[in-house]
């Protein structure tokens, strides 16, 4: 048989991700602050969007005019007319007198802040009116803090600069996260010279600081107090014992007594081992829920969306009709169209990320009702595909979805990907139990435990299994506890006993 070329024609079916497509299934994983910032983008980079309040992104929502009327308004009373108020310094001028004697109070603000005084409309003597932000107190932050010491303390431009890159390598609670052997390579600086300054660091404030461990931090502020001696010193390098609570080996590695270990571990707990924590690093964001839940009249769950954190955008086709009559070419009447082909599709992706939201988190609060009317030992096992399948959705999608999301619940303000547990079956054939519930369970049983009683995994892995059917191995068991932080049992018939000790004393 010869070969020769040929045209065939074929039709077939094939789904394509668009970018528009690809765009939207991101906008659904996004959380509302990531979300208002990419609307504020649009909204810069789109004419024909707008706000539906009329703002414009980064300015504030704009108020109606005053309705002008016979009677006064508090602004109008205030602002408007508030040449009829006179200051503190015309109405003592006005009794030849100072301001101190007529307005005590005065004289000390105004030293205080000089250049804050305000004239009689309010504003201040340079035409600003004052902020706000200037009264709000906050903290200062560590590197600046250390900056300002480190210019005190050493003398040279270099060792100066060596500060420099040791502060950046500091940590939240004020730890020295890189080793000396890399700054020095980075800096192509002798190791001695890194040690020296470093040696000149850790006696900044907040004492402790720049410090490589939890001993060496705790050295630094015994050795600021004067009370690193050998035997302390001794207690540092076997805090591991320490944190094991071995007292009788700590007592027997150190060489004390009860009374001297005593004294020592008081001094211990007065130190901090954060020290970096007392300064500001930065701004705290609070959690906002996107899905509201409560009970209705009826006694049925009411899910509503978080409408204050949703951006409101709408097309403005007024002026896309007036600016496309003036299109002197044809690429102003494409760049026109493109426009509103990207404000249409923005609009209908929002209204779309809203209603699945929504639509998620109805199906989470329907099959785990038990939970949000008893509590979490009624949590349910639920995966993914388990409320795809129920509300015909991709599996993906609804991961999108409930990432970076949040519910307040009557029981509290959850993650939706908490409500996302694994099974363990049931040993008496019964329904399966959410690894949630168990961890909660397992945690019950170990608050309850008294120092002749100490639960072992074993112990635990029974009593789950005869109270509840829950059928679990002992490594599982094991594996919970240490995931919730959870000493052995071990550990903790030792920690009790020392506790019991240190109250009978």
């Amino acid at each position: 048989m010869a070969l020769s070329p040929r045209l065939e024609f074929r039709q077939a079916q094939s789904l394509t991700l668009t970018p528009q497509l690809m765009q939207s299934i991101r906008l659904l994983q996004l959380s509302h602050l990531e979300l208002n910032d990419f609307v504020d983008a649009e909204l810069l980079r789109n004419p024909l969007l707008e706000r539906e309040d009329g703002a414009e992104p980064g300015e504030p929502e704009p108020t109606e005019a005053p309705e002008r009327s016979t009677e006064i308004s508090a602004y109008e009373d205030t602002v408007d007319r508030g040449d009829r108020i006179q200051d503190a310094d015309s109405i003592a001028d006005g009794y030849d007198t100072a301001v101190e004697n007529v307005f005590p109070d005065q004289g000390a603000q105004d030293q205080l802040n000089p250049q804050s005084r305000l004239d009689r409309n309010g504003s201040s003597e340079s035409g600003e009116a004052p902020d706000i932000d200037q009264f709000v107190a906050s903290k200062p932050l560590l590197s600046e803090h250390l900056e300002n010491q480190a210019n005190m303390i050493l003398r040279t431009t270099a060792d100066r600069l060596i500060a420099v890159h040791l502060i950046d390598s500091l940590n939240e609670a004020g730890y020295l996260t890189t080793e000396l052997s890399a700054i020095a390579d980075q800096l192509g600086a002798e190791l001695a010279d890194i040690e020296a300054v470093l040696d000149a660091l850790q006696g900044s404030d907040p004492v402790g600081v720049f410090a490589r461990s939890v001993p060496e931090c705790l050295a630094i502020q015994l050795r600021d107090r004067d009370r690193l001696d050998p035997m302390m010193l001794s207690l540092l390098d076997n805090i591991a014992l320490l944190a094991s609570h071995d007292m009788a080996g700590l007592m027997q590695t150190v060489g004390c007594d009860r009374e001297d270990l005593n004294d020592m571990l008081a001094e211990i707990r007065q130190l901090d081992p954060r020290p970096g924590l007392a300064f500001d690093s930065g701004p705290v964001e609070s959690v906002v829920p996107d899905v509201f839940v409560r009970r209705g009249p009826d006694g049925a769950w009411l899910i509503e969306l978080n409408i204050e954190v949703l951006p409101k955008v709408l097309v403005n086709r007024v002026y896309y009709t007036t600016v496309t009559r003036k299109a002197r070419d044809s690429a102003e009447k494409t760049f026109l169209s493109e426009c509103l082909a990207t404000a249409n599709w923005l609009t209908k992706s929002l209204d779309q990320r809203a209603q699945t939201i929504l639509k998620v988190a109805a199906e989470i609060v329907r099959q785990q009702d038990g939970f949000l009317t008893h509590g979490i030992a009624h949590l349910k096992p639920m995966t993914l595909k388990m409320v795809a399948e129920t509300i015909d959705m991709h599996e993906s999608t609804v991961s999108r979805v409930t990432s970076n999301k949040y519910i307040a619940t009557p029981r509290g303000l959850f993650e939706m990907k908490y409500f996302f547990t694994t099974a363990i079956a049931s040993s008496d054939g019964g329904s399966d139990h959410s690894a949630e519930a168990v961890r909660h369970r397992i945690r019950q049983l170990i608050d309850a435990e008294v120092i002749s009683d100490v639960l072992s995994d074993d112990t635990i892995a029974e009593m789950l299994k005869k109270e509840q059917g829950i059928d679990v191995a002992r490594r599982t068991v094991a594996k919970y506890r240490e995931g919730m932080n959870i000493p052995s049992s071990v550990m903790r018939r030792r920690q009790k006993k020392n506790l019991e000790a240190a109250l009978v004393r």
